[in-house]
């Protein structure tokens, strides 16, 4: 569903102001005390961006691919974690939707409906990064009916203040499988938080799975489709306005503070925007970061058109779109280092934060390297 124009001005309005009045002014202190912002949450709660994707019904607007990816590039420019924040609850939103059955949705539906409650995306564990097919949590049925999972899951944005996990499993040796899991669930229980080197304030942690027993409706879909909705539909629906949207966030609020920095500072009884070198700089900012946004937004736009079956041609776009707009958002934010010189090392400017915060998304939701060889493959087929 592709949303009316006015509502998604209307929707990037609000994350506009809600950016730049509450969440920039907020930036430093979470960046420094690496804390959760619930109150900060909270904002998004209240303003219907949790709820995006959800039925009318529920307060949702059914979100595009399109419109969350430019959502979640805005609130980035404030503050990174608020992305992976709106991508983990609405991932899991997205990829249930399509795969279970009404009346799960209807009792999910009706507990996301209140605006502040979130969502863990569960699949990366100690020895399964990349190779997802690698991956030995195990769901075997119990004596009682229901299952019995056992396992560990790590890297887990919002691990300690998700209300539902999406858990990826093995119900046998050859197959995964999916489950939907509530944070009060027995036996589900968490493990340490990860200090990072950016992305502060994003709770990045250990959910841990000890004899975790959830009855029969936990179960999304059917035994065994856990690595298509990995596979067809995470695939195209992260990666699109996941990383790529984030990146493209961060790089853009680099570039926008460098240039304010060229026209104010002075060197040599000039602003430094003046030279050469330093305007050569931001020019290729710019049009680089313009570049992946075309890729990205038109990339979203087939998404929307195709979804759920994503073709060959425009999974390679995802692909393409990921790589190109997580390795322009490192060359900018290092660039905008760069122009900063001395003081953009140091913490009192906010450069050094957004260059540290950019580099984890050229490795998350599958690495470049992985995504180059996505393209390769599609394009030797």
């Amino acid at each position: 569903m592709v949303i009316d124009q006015t509502i998604e001005q209307e929707m990037l309005q609000v994350v506009k102001r809600i950016t730049k009045q509450q969440i920039m002014p907020r930036a430093v202190e979470v960046d420094r005390t690496d804390e959760f912002p619930h109150d900060l949450v909270k904002i998004l709660g209240e303003n219907g961006l949790l709820t995006m994707s959800l039925p009318e019904k529920y307060g949702g607007i059914e979100a595009s691919a399109s419109l969350l990816g430019m959502v979640i590039e805005e609130l980035c420019k404030g503050l990174a974690m608020m992305g992976t924040t709106m991508l983990s609850t609405h991932a899991v939103i997205r990829m249930v939707s399509l795969m279970a059955r009404p009346d799960q949705l209807e009792k999910f539906y009706a507990n996301l409906s209140s605006g502040h409650k979130l969502c863990a995306f569960c699949l990366t564990e100690p020895h399964a990064g990349s190779d997802a097919r690698a991956i030995s949590t195990s769901a075997k049925k119990a004596p009682q009916g229901g299952y019995i999972l056992n396992g560990t899951k790590i890297f887990v944005t919002l691990a300690h203040v998700a209300e539902y996990y999406l858990v990826f499993a093995k119900t046998n040796p050859d197959e995964i499988s999916a489950f939907l899991i509530h944070k009060n669930s027995p036996g589900l229980r968490f493990g340490k938080l990860e200090e990072k080197m950016g992305l502060h304030g994003s709770s990045t942690g250990d959910v841990i799975l000890e004899d975790c027993w959830v009855d029969d409706d936990a179960l999304i879909g059917e035994e065994g489709q856990g690595w298509k909705m990995l596979s067809e539909i995470g695939t195209s629906m992260l990666r699109s306005w996941g990383a790529a949207c984030m990146a493209l966030g961060v790089g853009q609020a680099a570039l926008d503070y460098a240039i304010e920095y060229a026209k104010e500072r002075k060197q040599f009884n000039k602003r430094i925007g003046d030279f050469q070198a330093i305007r050569f700089m931001l020019a290729d900012c710019a049009m680089q970061l313009e570049a992946a946004r075309c890729l990205v937004r038109e990339t979203n736009r087939r998404v929307d058109l195709e979804a759920p079956n994503i073709s060959k041609e425009t999974l390679a776009m995802v692909s393409m779109s990921k790589c190109l707009a997580t390795d322009v958002a490192m060359k900018v934010t290092t660039d905008a280092v760069q122009i900063f010189g001395g003081y953009g090392y140091i913490k009192e400017y906010p450069v050094e934060r957004l260059m540290r915060d950019a580099k984890i998304f050229q490795i998350v939701d599958g690495t470049n390297q992985v995504q180059r060889m996505i393209i390769g493959s599609i394009l030797l087929k």
